[in-house]
């Protein structure tokens, strides 16, 4: 029997925090999409379900920019949950009217629907639009006292698939010659190593090869340094995890990313693998031998 596709609309109050949600989803493997045209979902759910693409989670945003959907709700809502092929949830978001409209003032935005009138105004004749969808919902999150991050930990609790991690780490190695990644979280020098670049034998060879690997280690700097580095990492990857944290990248930089980085983020990797979602790129490793060839 084909997979069920796991789909959760949300809604809620404009203010109420659907960006946050829609975002916590997508680092939970959700493809999103934000306000899609109402009249296009049911169009669009039959496409994932009829077996022609490998996508099973779909989290879909519905706001007062399609407010015209809220005409036909209630019978949108009934066709996914009775659908067969389909795991429907309706989440709603709220918060009390105080909370949205400080939140308005702190953004300096309009609401939606407050059009030349008060943020109050807008927010009243919202609830009134959305009093079907909140009755409706399987489940409703009040983020009147709750940060981003908070909302964030009770989207996951509830959401998540536990068969996979939210919090992975991306361990890589780079050469400084060519720049620092952009996207690297903390990032370790390792050109205090001694270089296989000098060693004709291991020139051509990567930090993935076992004698560049062993010639990288074998010494008391590169174990010195490792026992430093696990002293720090190990303490305070949960304190990532625990604090939303969905991605924390690691990257080892040396001269040209082929040798000595590679080597470590491999041995870091292979380390921390067994306790934590991880995975290994080298960003630079072939660099020199594509420069080689085509000179």
């Amino acid at each position: 029997m084909p997979k069920k596709l796991k789909l959760v609309m949300i809604t809620g109050m404009s203010g109420a925090g659907k960006t946050v949600a829609i975002q916590s989803f997508e680092d939970m493997g959700y493809f999103t999409v934000d306000n899609m045209p109402p009249n296009l979902i049911g169009k669009f759910v039959e496409l994932l379900t009829d077996g022609s693409t490998t996508i099973d989670k779909l989290a879909l945003v519905v706001d007062m920019r399609s407010r015209a959907f809220f005409d036909h709700v209630q019978s949108i809502v009934t066709e996914l949950s009775d659908n067969n092929r389909v795991s429907f949830r309706l989440l709603f978001l709220d918060a009390n009217d105080e909370e949205l409209v400080s939140r308005y003032k702190e953004t300096r935005r309009s609401h939606p629907l407050a059009a030349d009138g008060r943020t109050l105004d807008g927010i009243m004749r919202e609830r009134s639009i959305l009093a079907p969808f909140q009755s409706l919902a399987d489940g409703v999150i009040d983020t009147t006292n709750l940060t981003p991050r908070q909302l964030r930990g009770e989207i996951l609790q509830e959401f998540s698939n536990h068969e996979s991690s939210i919090f992975r780490l991306e361990i890589m190695s780079f050469g400084f010659k060519y720049g620092i990644p952009l996207d690297a979280d903390l990032v370790f020098d390792v050109r205090f190593l001694p270089n296989p670049h000098y060693v004709p034998e291991l020139r051509n060879l990567t930090g993935q090869d076992k004698p560049v690997y062993d010639y990288v280690m074998n010494n008391e700097a590169a174990e010195s340094f490792n026992t430093h580095l696990m002293g720090l990492l190990l303490p305070i990857l949960p304190a990532y995890e625990k604090e939303g944290k969905s991605v924390l990248t690691i990257a080892f930089g040396c001269t040209g990313g082929q040798h000595r980085s590679v080597a470590f983020a491999e041995r870091l990797s292979k380390a921390l693998a067994a306790d934590w979602h991880v995975n290994t790129s080298h960003r630079d490793k072939d660099k020199r031998k594509e420069t080689v060839n085509r000179s």
